[in-house]
């Protein structure tokens, strides 16, 4: 288990300073306070939720070319929708950096990382939350936000669920790749019945 005695909050905070841009840094602190409130309301340890949402974005602003050789040193292949999607890179460089560089080795913690943009099937609770969390923080701002808030406060399941819709109609209008894991979780949840009533 987890103690938030042991993690290095300062130390964590000063790196992302230093390794962020300003506006990266702030949109990190308010996933953190949002991943916390959403794990609150749903029974999530909330000391797994602030360690993930303070670090999911960690790689975020490492130049691609130098992101790819992180991922490619730390052993980890690529799908061919991960290679048309460089805007997924940082998921998979941001829990490998945590497990080499942080020595972060909490797998629910890192999964929550590493999935946080395309979520996946079987997400646990916490998966769930940190995907949510990014998706509705206060620094969010697009046009579907407040919706989207409303429906991650009455449920996790429905709000990825609704996640998943807006990602796969986003990147359809803009003839994008699908990514396997996106359309992966959006098929479990409807196949579990999950449906986000009353958007």
């Amino acid at each position: 288990m987890l103690s938030p005695e042991n993690i290095p909050w300062d130390a964590y905070d000063a790196l992302l300073k230093e390794k962020l841009k300003p506006s990266r840094y702030t949109h990190s602190l308010c996933v953190m306070e949002r991943a916390v409130e959403l794990a609150l309301k749903n029974g999530v340890d909330t000391t797994r939720a602030r360690l993930a949402g303070l670090l999911h974005d960690i790689m975020k602003n490492v130049p691609d070319k130098e992101m790819l050789q992180f991922i490619e040193d730390s052993g980890i292949i690529l799908l061919y929708a991960d290679l048309c999607a460089p805007q997924l890179w940082h998921a998979i460089a941001g829990a490998a950096y945590m497990k080499e560089k942080l020595g972060i080795d909490d797998p629910d913690v890192l999964n929550a990382v590493r999935y946080h943009t395309t979520g996946r099937a079987g997400m646990s609770p916490l998966e769930k939350v940190v995907y949510l969390a990014d998706l509705t923080s206060a620094d969010r701002d697009y046009p579907d936000v407040k919706k989207a808030r409303r429906i991650a406060d009455r449920s996790l399941d429905e709000g990825v669920l609704y996640g998943s819709e807006y990602l796969i109609s986003d990147l359809v209008g803009r003839e994008r790749v699908l990514h396997p894991d996106t359309l992966a979780c959006y098929d479990e949840l409807i196949k579990k019945g999950v449906r986000a009533n009353g958007k």
